[in-house]
């Protein structure tokens, strides 16, 4: 099988073209394809395939290390964008891919950078999903003898953004995993840590379910944007620093599409035997 080695930002991904439908991975072949030690080693794998839709140019799914299927990568969609033009797989320099739930567009810009929209925010509950017997605007677990506060949204895939004081002194590797797999998120979550720097930077870590703590998450870096906007701390345009780097978001709120941009990089072409 050939793949190619990609990451954005230092989340990092495997591409595999899968357009003539040559390849079924199961959850036990993408578990050994991405350890680090005996394996090739990602976050994520990403299994690009032919749209039946004319009006979509691709339709590709989004596989976890741990070989489960989820339904939306930002970063991944950067990276697809970048496969497409070094495979020469379409001219177009906007293009439009299918995931599991929605629509998202993609646009080559220069020097690597790629623009996604990522469409609307969801924060509506049950569309997280998230089981909760009131709407708030901001909820609370309690853990370790205290409260943690903390906000959902959905961008394809559920969020769960929690404001710090301090991301680098704050218990990531504890706290995510008590969030990802609490009985209130029944399609688990995917955990954003916010330290707020001025109304157009924040820092954030993220814990992603079935991965754990990644260098980069693009679509966490959207969530916790979006609900900066949502809860009038942040500005229209603002500027996410990750461990891996930076990613620029823009959302004018309400029902407007979101926009991330950021770079993606080609690491390298292989082949492994399954």
């Amino acid at each position: 099988m050939k793949f190619t080695k990609m990451h954005a930002l230092g989340n990092d991904f495997i591409i595999i073209n899968n357009i003539k439908n040559i390849f079924f991975l199961t959850k036990e072949i993408i578990q050994k394809l991405s350890n680090r030690y005996l394996g090739i080693g990602f976050d994520q794998l990403l299994l690009l395939e032919l749209s039946l839709n004319k009006n979509i140019d691709f339709h590709y799914r989004i596989f976890n290390s741990d070989g489960n299927e989820v339904e939306q990568c930002g970063n991944g969609a950067r990276c697809i964008a970048l496969y497409l033009k070094i495979k020469k797989l379409t001219l177009k320099k906007k293009i439009c891919l299918s995931t599991k739930n929605r629509l998202i567009y993609l646009k080559n810009l220069n020097n690597n950078l790629i623009s996604v929209n990522m469409g609307v925010p969801l924060f509506n509950p049950k569309e997280i999903p998230f089981i909760t017997n009131n709407i708030k605007n901001t909820y609370k677990f309690y853990f370790q003898n205290k409260y943690i506060y903390f906000n959902v949204v959905s961008l394809g895939n559920p969020h769960c953004v929690i404001q710090v004081k301090d991301v680098l002194d704050t218990p990531v590797s504890l706290i995510g995993p008590f969030f990802e797999n609490h009985k209130s998120f029944p399609k688990k979550i995917n955990v954003g840590f916010m330290e707020y720097l001025n109304i157009n930077n924040i820092k954030i870590r993220v814990f992603e379910r079935g991965v754990g703590e990644t260098m980069s998450c693009g679509s966490g870096a959207c969530a916790a944007v979006a609900i900066g906007i949502k809860k009038n701390i942040l500005s229209k345009k603002v500027y996410v620093h990750l461990t891996g780097g930076i990613i620029m978001i823009s959302w004018q709120g309400g029902n407007h599409d979101l926009y991330m941009q950021g770079s993606a990089n080609y690491v390298y072409d292989g082949k492994i035997s399954l």
